[in-house]
């Protein structure tokens, strides 16, 4: 017996060596004399520590989190740093790979923390350890403030996160429970005072009931029974496919047609001698070659340009330098060479091909600056565009410009007219709206009932993850706005769909295995 607890503990003080190397960095150092379980193990100082340690894992997983379901916006965080920065970089990458590795980081600490306290050893964490909590806290705190004030629409995106992953989150945080329950039985049990005890398992308990019941409360449109599902919402491609080509120019919207898109997306600004063609940005910088040609005009406003001067600039070259998505679908060689050579493209060949495919067509319509000779008179040279230059079947145009609507309704009836805000049912049969424009954020099921009632049909922009995608689909929307029509399009369900039954069950066989996993384990 003597013999077998020596080389149980010869075989055990590697172990404790190495939890100890990683946390203290006290390779050959450790506590010889375990501490008995339930009484304090650490000095004065480390007690202090502890909690801050705990509580950056907390804000590094919350940014981690958020950070990771903002994937959709990406490309919208991107293009403001360029506004701001004047060059372009996937700073929205190198923040999600920088928050994965401070979580990682701070978690291993966590854990090491655990498991030494489990074996009865004194915290001791290394100074170095020390600065990196308080620069994981520290940076988590300042990034999750700074978005929050500048990007703070990205929280609405959180909370509908909720409605897909909560089963799953709820899975998850039971998982853990259990296996603190480990430490948690191990301190509590052996405790010498009731009040100790009731210290330990008191909170413990009490979050692991509210994790047990919390499901009663939790909503998901994609918990449905079978059958109640809507049809796919139609894909409009935003800009095309901006992910296999150079955004808003011909070749982009080709892709869109071949990977099934039902409509298109695009933002139309008037030259100077009034053509109407398709830029976002007010400038040529991003997205054009205006530094090599005309190095002296990048700041100058697209609008100012003539067409003549529009023409001589190469659109596609932009596309393989700054890369503008982080998950660019792959071109062929011959693709490569097409898109290398794209040029600005105008409103008037953009509606013959959309006419020639029958797709949806929606813009939004930027007014010219001062002194811009179409300033007054935009509305009126895009319909003439529209009307007599392309021949575009009238149905298949999504009107969303709110400044001379009526205007516009008496000239062009057959436009469909739509509007980008939420407003009362009787106000919106009134000025004859029949689509919604919004942005995802604004996603509400209800609402979306609501209008579909009055045959008003809602579009969401921009969706580009499954996830989203599913969401839409679940809460109803008629069709979304997206960047990703090639990955959209072969979702045959929505991710995470399931029935109220397939959820019931999946809620008490976690209970239920939870309450005998933790049962065993105060047991034993």
């Amino acid at each position: 017996v003597v013999r077998r607890r020596l080389l149980q503990r010869y075989e055990h003080q590697p172990f404790i060596s190495c939890l100890a190397g990683f946390y203290s960095c006290r390779w050959k150092r450790y506590q010889r004399r375990r501490t008995e379980p339930g009484k304090c193990c650490c000095k004065t100082r480390e007690c202090v520590f502890f909690p801050l340690l705990v509580g950056a894992f907390c804000f590094s997983l919350i940014f981690l989190y958020m950070w990771s379901e903002a994937k959709n916006d990406y490309n919208n965080f991107d293009w403001y740093n360029y506004g701001n920065l004047g060059f372009w970089f996937l700073w929205s990458l190198v923040l999600l790979i920088v928050a994965a590795i401070l979580f990682t980081y701070i978690t291993l600490l966590l854990v090491l923390a655990m498991c030494l306290l489990a074996e009865g050893q004194q915290l001791y964490l290394h100074w170095s350890h020390k600065i990196g909590t308080f620069l994981v806290l520290g940076f988590s705190i300042t990034a999750l403030f700074i978005l929050s004030v500048l990007w703070g629409d990205q929280w609405k995106t959180v909370r509908l996160s909720f409605q897909i992953t909560a089963p799953y989150l709820h899975i998850g945080a039971i998982a853990i429970m259990v296996l603190l329950s480990w430490p948690v039985a191990l301190h509590a049990i052996r405790a010498d005072k009731k009040v100790v005890q009731v210290i330990i398992v008191g909170p413990y308990l009490a979050i692991l009931l509210f994790l047990f019941l919390i499901p009663l409360g939790m909503y998901s449109p994609c918990i449905r029974e079978m059958g109640t599902l809507g049809p796919k919402p139609a894909l409009i491609g935003h800009r095309g496919a901006p992910m296999l080509a150079p955004e808003n120019t011909e070749m982009s919207f080709q892709k869109t047609i071949e990977h099934g898109a039902d409509g298109l997306e695009t933002d139309v600004t008037i030259s100077y001698d009034g053509v109407p063609f398709l830029m976002h940005d007010s400038t040529l910088r991003r997205t054009t070659n205006i530094k090599e040609v005309y190095p002296n005009d990048t700041a100058q406003n697209a609008a100012l340009f003539s067409w003549n001067t529009l023409q001589e600039l190469n659109a596609g070259t932009w596309f393989f330098k700054d890369k503008p998505f982080s998950c660019m679908g792959s071109l062929s060689r011959a693709d490569k060479t097409q898109a290398m050579n794209q040029s600005i493209y105008k409103l008037s060949n953009f509606l013959r091909l959309a006419d020639s495919q029958n797709k949806v067509v929606i813009f939004d319509l930027y007014r010219p600056p001062e002194k811009h000779p179409y300033r007054n008179s935009w509305i009126n040279r895009t319909l003439e565009v529209i009307l007599n230059e392309s021949e575009i079947r009238p149905h298949l145009v999504l009107w969303l410009e709110d400044d001379m609507r009526s205007f516009v309704q008496s000239v062009a009836p057959g436009f469909q007219q739509t509007i980008g805000r939420k407003a009362p049912v009787e106000d919106l049969l009134m000025d004859n709206i029949v689509k919604l424009n919004l942005a995802y954020t604004e996603m509400s099921s209800e609402d979306i009932r609501k209008y579909a009632e009055k045959n008003i049909t809602t579009n969401f922009y921009v969706i580009s993850e499954p996830w989203l995608f599913s969401l839409a689909w679940c809460s109803g929307a008629h069709s979304v706005t997206t960047n990703a029509v090639h990955t959209l399009k072969n979702l045959s369900q929505p991710l995470f769909l399931m029935t109220p039954q397939q959820y019931n069950i999946m809620w008490i066989l976690t209970d239920l295995t939870s309450v005998l996993l933790i049962s065993l384990i105060f047991a034993l």
